[in-house]
């Protein structure tokens, strides 16, 4: 396929084929926030190199990026202080649920790795420790990526996750026991729910990761990352970026993944494009049941995958 790929047709035959689904899952019910969205819903976008984009069905409707977001700040934090960031969060998949307190105790505060809950909580500790405002930063670097200046958080859902943000709070503290978190424990908290709260389109996120595909470089062609650390942020997407469902993304879909409970997926073909879908049904594992067979049916029908 050439470089100048339309990849409206593909677009709008997977829009046909996901309208057939028979069961699209159900929205995150344990966040009140978004326990009502439509499953139903369906959107997708896909950005070349050099930022065109191709969507369909509801890519410019913004939903709550929730733990897509964790791919942005784990670049970020790449970027500022490289390989020290290894010390503190492993590149292993966990294997157990997201939210899941178990393997800390064995492995004395060192999160598997930076997608699951306990592990982006340490990256965004570094990231406050190292910028001092974690959520301005990330917002900041997302408007700038994707274009779109009106990208804001959702204060209700905020509200909603702070309320419901025990579990958050004591993966939080049992780190700082260890001195693996090691700025306030409240403020790291209001900072990763913001953080999770950001709202963006399939436009704006697909937008947002072109870095990832264009092996670090930014939207304005200065570089965020060296070769070598997008690579390592691809790789840590395709094997731990969709909670404990990571194998059977890799082997359905073939790419670099990270999902969220607000039913996005982000994808990265390097060297290509990247990829947004959203629909809010969700799986027993978290990840959206349309997303996934729409990510699916690109990759078969386009051949763009890492293998």
């Amino acid at each position: 396929m050439s470089q100048d790929q339309d990849f409206r047709p593909v677009l709008e035959q997977i829009a046909e084929e996901i309208g057939t689904l028979p069961d699209r899952g159900r929205p995150a019910d344990y966040i009140p926030a978004l326990a009502c969205a439509d499953p139903g819903r369906f959107g997708m976008a896909v950005a070349d190199l050099d930022g065109h984009v191709y969507g369909v069905g509801d890519w410019r409707t913004p939903f709550s990026a929730q733990s897509i977001t964790k791919v942005f700040t784990l670049a970020l934090v790449l970027a500022k202080e490289g390989e020290a960031l290894w010390d503190r969060v492993g590149r292993e998949p966990s294997g157990n649920p997201f939210n899941s307190l178990v393997q800390l105790e064995y492995e004395n505060g060192i999160p598997r790795n930076p997608f699951i809950n306990a592990g982006a909580l340490v990256v965004t500790d570094r990231l406050q420790t190292l910028g001092g405002d974690a959520a301005g930063e990330l917002l900041s670097f997302l408007r700038a990526e994707s274009g779109n200046p009106g990208l804001a958080v959702n204060t209700e859902v905020v509200a909603s996750e702070s309320a419901h943000g025990d579990r958050n709070a004591a993966l939080a503290h049992f780190m700082a026991s260890y001195g693996n978190v090691t700025g306030p424990v409240p403020v790291l908290l209001e900072h990763y729910f913001r953080q999770c709260s950001i709202e963006a389109s399939c436009e704006d996120l697909a937008l947002a990761a072109g870095f990832l595909a264009r092996h670090g470089i930014r939207a304005d062609g200065s570089r965020l990352l060296s070769r070598s650390q997008a690579k390592q942020v691809n790789a840590v997407m395709l094997t731990c970026g969709t909670y404990d469902a990571a194998g059977d993304f890799a082997y359905r879909v073939g790419l670099p993944g990270k999902s969220g409970v607000g039913g996005g997926i982000i994808a990265v073909v390097p060297g290509r494009c990247t990829l947004c879908v959203w629909s809010p049904g969700l799986d027993r594992r978290g990840n959206s049941v349309a997303g996934v067979t729409a990510l699916d049916r690109f990759t078969t029908l386009t051949g763009l995958s890492v293998f």
